[in-house]
């Protein structure tokens, strides 16, 4: 699927908008998956180090440098030389030279050392060994620090972001800055499919719950990474390419945002 939506980074490099999340796919069953999703139809794949299953994506993903490829630093690989050790070793699981995005998982502020993390990964881009690097889970005081001290802002923040948590406020920062906002967890893991609101407009339109909520995602400027076990699912998410939500039907999506509708932890103090 050639056509499939693109973003521009801010480094003008052109990021697949729609891709594959592999949280909790077990390291056996990672080739397999990934398999299944490239031929499903997707381009994108995000793993992580704390995933235990890069060297199953790894293996998925096998005589395709056409896929784009993202990786994160886990928290205890933190700091400087730390973080590039434990991205060679990313690599070495991958079976790869190179990924297309590497980001900083958490930004761990107890920690006080994403900086020194942040300060590594420029140089692994201008090595060429990360194309294009980023951060997830950072908040507005993160950013503003290592824009300050690098002068360098990152490509992509990936954050949790469902239609009952939607981060309004982050995502403009992210706008005012030039960074892509990349959403985990797009569905609520699952609860966001059962709003009424969505359950009218998937028949409204003829899609799947999870079709609409993807759907919303693309149409409000998102990157996003949904998981699916089964080939079906992987292809009833994909099938969120293939229509369009109205203004009203955008709207009443928005419209199920809420104060506390935060499922995962609070980057504020998880580390």
């Amino acid at each position: 699927m050639s056509d499939q939506p693109h973003l521009t980074l801010n480094d003008d490099r052109e990021m697949p908008q729609l891709g594959f999340g592999t949280w909790q796919v077990e390291e056996e069953d990672a080739a397999g998956v990934v398999k299944t999703a490239l031929d499903v139809g997707y381009r994108l794949v995000d793993t992580a180090a704390i995933y235990e299953n890069e060297r199953g994506v790894g293996k998925g993903l096998e005589g395709r440098e056409d896929i784009w490829l993202t990786t994160k630093i886990w928290n205890d690989d933190q700091g400087y030389a730390e973080a590039k050790t434990a991205f060679g070793h990313s690599l070495n699981r991958l079976g790869r030279e190179d990924v297309d995005l590497l980001l900083i998982h958490w930004s761990c502020p107890q920690k006080d050392r994403f900086v020194d993390t942040w300060k590594a990964m420029i140089e692994l881009r201008e090595e060429g060994r990360a194309k294009s690097i980023g951060v997830s889970n950072f908040r507005r005081e993160d950013l503003a620090r290592i824009i300050e001290e690098t002068g360098f802002a990152p490509a992509v923040n990936q954050i949790e972001l469902h239609p009952s948590f939607q981060q309004r406020e982050l995502r403009a920062l992210h706008d005012e800055l030039g960074i892509r906002t990349q959403s985990w967890s797009p569905l609520g893991q699952g609860k966001g499919m059962d709003a009424d609101v969505v359950g009218r407009i998937a028949e409204e339109t003829g899609q799947s719950p999870a079709a609409v909520i993807i759907r919303w995602h693309l149409q409000s400027g998102l990157l996003v990474i949904p998981k699916a076990s089964s080939r079906a699912h992987m292809a009833d998410n994909l099938s969120a390419l293939d229509f369009t939500l109205s203004d009203a039907q955008m709207a009443a999506i928005d419209g199920l945002d809420r104060a506390d509708g935060r499922i995962g932890p609070d980057p504020a103090d998880y580390c």
